[in-house]
């Protein structure tokens, strides 16, 4: 597939050439006829306008000839297409291609955890992601000292799980930077303050009861909220929308661009709400227990989940723009930050991948992987409990 790719990319590059030759025959009377110069100079127009070169057409109508700087940088415009072709990753491209946004989108949908049909894990390994060693059990506090924390090298290795799809900089990571962000909630403006939905709301764990969505992820979110509202009485709403189930199957496909469109309307009716948490429940082997002790009581690990819009081999994805990376990379450290000092061994390390997750919709955005399948219910409440307690300390304090 890749020397094909290459092969393609190739031709297309030795085709604009051609026609980039062409042109300057044209309009540099390098020796052509008159009438091959009005036959070529037709043709090329013709299939000008079909093209993102659209602009050519301005010769027709009686423009003159193009500048060669123009010309230049619509050949450099052209030229990524084969990249795109070998690594069947989108880029940064002008003009938008339906087909090629939902086909990233739909592996967006996809590749957090696969399921089938039935919602059952499919055990998969990304080509390249890096293996995160899960242990059972958790309590050394690792250092957090300002110090510390401005070691790249220690950051990432200690609080990072930098998936093989994605790249990172040290810019990225600035954690005195990251820190340094306000993330308090304002407390002047009235109305709900959090939002919890579930792109992902058939997620359930391993005593869960069939037909019973209190003791899925979605019951999970309802916790949650109740937790927020009133042990800690932040105002939070919990929105029950299913966009993971289309005609009754489970279709995760379309569940990110379903979620956006509902959410962001959610957001523009409720203008108070400044954190947008997306909870889902992880999926991992079936021997791998995701469990830590919180109070005597055994507690679901989670993770905070971060997307980059970004791939290592193309660089930024212009389909899914963030303006906000930066505010979602300074929210989910200042929460693992914060639930290493009250419950060490809770959180997982954060997770980068590629993609954008709907973190655009709102400067402090979260997505949670809470637990997996392997999980009990009671294990996940707690986890909620001491969730709740980690998000009061960092937005209402």
């Amino acid at each position: 597939m890749l020397k094909q790719g290459k092969r393609i990319s190739q031709v297309l590059f030795i085709i604009f050439l051609c026609v980039f030759i062409l042109y300057m025959g044209i309009h540099m009377d390098i020796g052509l006829s008159d009438e091959m110069e009005i036959y070529l100079s037709s043709v090329f127009l013709k299939q000008a306008e079909k093209s993102y070169l659209s602009g050519f057409s301005y010769v027709s109508e009686g423009g003159g000839p193009l500048p060669e700087q123009w010309v230049t940088e619509c050949a450099a415009r052209l030229l990524p297409l084969g990249t795109y072709v070998s690594e069947s990753t989108p880029l940064d491209m002008e003009v938008e291609d339906s087909t090629t946004y939902e086909m990233i989108l739909e592996q967006q949908a996809n590749d957090e955890n696969e399921v089938d049909e039935k919602g059952n894990l499919i055990e998969k390994k990304s080509a390249g992601a890096k293996k995160e060693k899960i242990p059972e059990k958790t309590v050394e506090k690792p250092d957090i000292s300002e110090e510390k924390l401005a070691d790249f090298d220690y950051l990432v290795s200690n609080f990072y799980t930098v998936d093989g799809t994605t790249s990172i900089r040290a810019s990225d990571l600035d954690a005195k930077k990251l820190l340094a962000k306000d993330m308090k909630l304002d407390k002047k403006k009235k109305g709900p303050k959090i939002l919890i939905y579930h792109t992902h709301s058939q997620e359930d764990f391993k005593d869960s009861e069939k037909g019973d969505p209190n003791t899925t992820i979605m019951g999970m979110g309802a916790y949650l909220s109740e937790l927020l509202n009133k042990k800690y009485k932040i105002k939070t709403m919990h929105h029950e929308g299913v966009y993971d189930l289309i005609g009754g199957e489970m279709d995760r496909s379309k569940a990110y661009q379903l979620a956006e469109k509902q959410v962001t309307k959610i957001l523009k009716d409720n203008p108070s709400i400044e954190v947008v948490i997306d909870l889902h429940r992880d999926g991992v082997g079936n021997s791998t227990r995701l469990v830590t002790e919180i109070d005597g009581k055994p507690t679901a690990q989670i993770m905070f989940f971060n997307g980059m819009s970004r791939t290592k081999a193309n660089g930024d994805i212009a389909y899914l723009y963030n303006p906000y990376i930066e505010d979602n990379l300074a929210f989910s450290l200042q929460m693992q930050i914060t639930a290493a000092k009250l419950y060490p061994g809770f959180t997982r390390h954060i997770y980068l991948k590629s993609y954008r997750y709907n973190l655009h919709l709102k400067p402090k955005s979260l997505l949670i992987e809470a637990g997996a399948q392997t999980n009990t219910v009671e294990e996940m409440r707690n986890a909620m409990e001491a969730l709740a307690k980690v998000l009061n300390e960092c937005v209402n304090k």
